[in-house]
């Protein structure tokens, strides 16, 4: 049988629980998940890529545990799709809100797959405890001055206050 392995890009910009509860469900679906981080040149970050590869790393470490899955952290920029094959990926994991996350993201699947058809999405729904959760709205609350403990990680909120 082959191997499994996920593919979940975002900025993870800050991360937050919305991603926490993404990555938990989606390593349940996969042999190796790998999560990857998107940086592009272009625009400036609310966090460096640095951070936030160790911030995911920090959190994903006991998930990667407690299920029993691997769970990588790599940095990309330009095509998902091309980080998703360097990576031996075959499924691309995209997280769920609501109906307007659903309209963009199968547009994204119908490109995708023309681009490379062996590499299938999976979409995992957001919890209903998390669904609200998106990180531009935490970057502006902490932008703000308003507090952000309820939508990040404790070692999130922790760099971020730092």
């Amino acid at each position: 049988m082959t191997e499994r392995v996920g593919f979940y890009p975002g900025s993870f910009d800050p991360v937050t629980n919305g991603h926490l509860d993404v990555i938990e469900r989606a390593a349940k679906l996969v042999d190796r998940l790998v999560v990857g981080i998107g940086v592009h040149a272009a625009k400036k970050p609310f966090l460096s890529a640095d951070l936030r590869r160790q911030l995911l790393a920090e959190v994903t470490g006991p998930i990667a545990q407690r299920i029993g899955v691997a769970v990588e952290i790599v940095e990309f920029d330009g095509l998902m799709v091309q980080a998703a094959q360097r990576v031996g990926a075959n499924i691309v994991i995209r997280g769920l809100r609501d109906t307007t996350d659903y309209n963009y993201e199968m547009q994204m699947v119908g490109m995708n797959a023309q681009m490379v058809p062996d590499l299938q999405t999976v979409f995992v729904p957001s919890s209903p405890f998390v669904r609200h959760i998106s990180a531009t709205l935490v970057r502006q609350i902490s932008e703000m001055g308003g507090d952000i403990a309820a939508f990040v990680p404790r070692n999130v909120l922790k760099a971020l206050e730092s």
